[in-house]
């Protein structure tokens, strides 16, 4: 097992990382305008990425192979989009559903306060953010933690309680809903180590769910 002390700076940078940059970007939207703020955060998130790979190279000796690259096939584009569909068709309604009844509060601001942004910039932060999540969250957090505690469920554990955490500055109490669809993504990961099939999946979804379904409604 890896010691803990060569791993605490990428660690810490990719766990809190980006926690911190959503909520510094929440309150600073109430003194600098809305879309300079989220361009400075999606700016600092790109930062975070290659700070957290530049250590896990040079400190912690990891690959790209190593960091859910290894087994990227022409299967990672089936499996990205399978699982964006489970995300899109199933998950999603039932996650509404249990927001709902149990008065967690509403998606509604964080999509309202999304929708002021231009389509075509809203689409690139969504590829970006979405990439840079299941890098930082699944290929680098888990297979960095688990060479640390020696278990991918424990790495697993934390990782998608930090990547929860992550999510409540933008969404508030219906961030609670991504810690079972990060769990599984969690357990897609362990099971193929294809971090390109997560990204499809989380981009995917992202698009509809951010994207395409408030546009569609819009129109009807």
């Amino acid at each position: 097992m890896r010691s803990l002390g060569v791993a605490i700076p990428g660690l810490a940078l990719a766990l809190a990382g980006p926690a911190a940059v959503g909520f510094v970007s929440r309150y600073a939207t109430k003194f600098a305008p809305a879309f300079l703020v989220h361009l400075l955060s999606v700016t600092c998130i790109i930062l975070i990425v290659l700070g957290v790979f530049a250590l896990a190279r040079s400190r912690e000796g990891l690959s790209l192979h190593r960091l859910g690259f290894a087994r990227v096939a022409w299967s990672s584009l089936t499996i990205g989009l399978v699982l964006a569909l489970f995300f899109i068709l199933v998950f999603g309604p039932l996650a509404y559903w249990a927001v709902a009844q149990l008065n967690m509060g509403t998606f509604d601001e964080g999509l309202s306060n999304l929708a002021k942004l231009p389509v075509w910039y809203l689409v690139l932060t969504i590829v970006i953010v979405a990439t840079a999540e299941e890098l930082l969250y699944r290929a680098y957090a888990i297979e960095s933690l688990s060479a640390i505690t020696g278990s991918d469920a424990i790495a697993g554990a934390l990782s998608l309680s930090a990547f929860a955490a992550a999510h409540v500055p933008l969404w508030g109490g219906p961030a609670v809903t991504t810690l079972v669809s990060a769990a599984v993504a969690t357990c897609v990961y362990v099971w193929r180590r294809d971090i390109v099939a997560l990204i499809i999946a989380h981009v995917a979804t992202d698009l509809y769910g951010i994207v395409i379904s408030p546009h569609v409604e819009l129109a009807m």
